[in-house]
């Protein structure tokens, strides 16, 4: 087996057994391994001496979460999800995505991810899409994990992530209340939803990959091709990115 990359995910603040601790779902460090050949490393939430980490990292990826990014990071004075913040993740999240960007290092974002890179960059958030008039209910819903994590809708593909993907329209998951709203300068759409909701972005003149996904394809990694290319495609930038470093 080739030298694995190393690669950086964010994690969340919880409370579990009445303790604060550091936690994210498995299955994205085990997309890393299926299907990018790296190794997940958890970055804890302390905040923005947690760049410090970039000197030893080949890649980063922001996975989703059940919170949101607080209203006021993208300068919003209302707050229809006051139950649903985690600061701790904005303060580590949002400079560790501005930094890896400077560096050049790779960078893939999942759902809570593309919410981040749009707000680093200077965008703004729908925060609940559903009430939005003419969208879809994009939320997961009740049931098992399987009806959770399965196929919700279309989304036609543009740009580097049609030729990642291999296809111009693939169906994706669904588990997202929050969305783009004004798009950061910088940021390139190359996915929609039938509603007209943003599901991809990509960096405009990035120094490395630097992509953002609303759906979860790190969910069955190896049996969807799409999903399995987009991880090879972060995988192999990864590995350019640590032979160089």
């Amino acid at each position: 087996m080739s030298q694995m990359s190393v690669v950086g995910i964010p994690a969340c603040t919880k409370l579990i057994s009445n303790y604060i601790q550091h936690a994210t779902p498995a299955r994205y460090g085990a997309a890393l391994m299926a299907a990018s050949n790296a190794v997940p490393v958890l970055i804890p939430p302390e905040g923005e001496p947690m760049t410090a980490l970039l000197d030893r990292l080949d890649g980063l990826m922001f996975n989703g979460s059940p919170s949101n990014v607080a209203p006021i990071r993208y300068g919003a004075d209302f707050d229809a999800t006051p139950d649903f913040h985690d600061p701790d993740r904005d303060a580590t999240t949002l400079p560790l995505i501005r930094a890896a960007l400077d560096r050049g290092i790779p960078v893939l974002c999942i759902c809570r991810g593309l919410q981040e890179l749009n707000v680093a960059l200077g965008g703004t958030l729908y925060q609940e899409v559903h009430k939005v008039p003419g969208r879809m209910d994009h939320r997961a819903g009740e049931g098992t994990r399987e009806q959770l994590f399965a196929i919700k809708h279309n989304v036609s593909l543009s740009g580097r992530m049609a030729e990642i993907c291999g296809a111009s329209e693939i169906a994706v998951n669904s588990l997202h209340g929050q969305g783009i709203d004004q798009l950061a300068p910088g940021l390139a759409v190359e996915a929609l939803a039938p509603d007209g909701t943003i599901e991809a972005v990509r960096v405009e003149g990035a120094k490395s990959f630097a992509m953002a996904v609303q759906w979860h394809p790190e969910w069955e990694v190896t049996h969807f091709e799409d999903r399995k290319r987009l991880f090879e495609a972060f995988g192999a930038a990864c590995a350019i990115y640590r032979q160089g470093r």
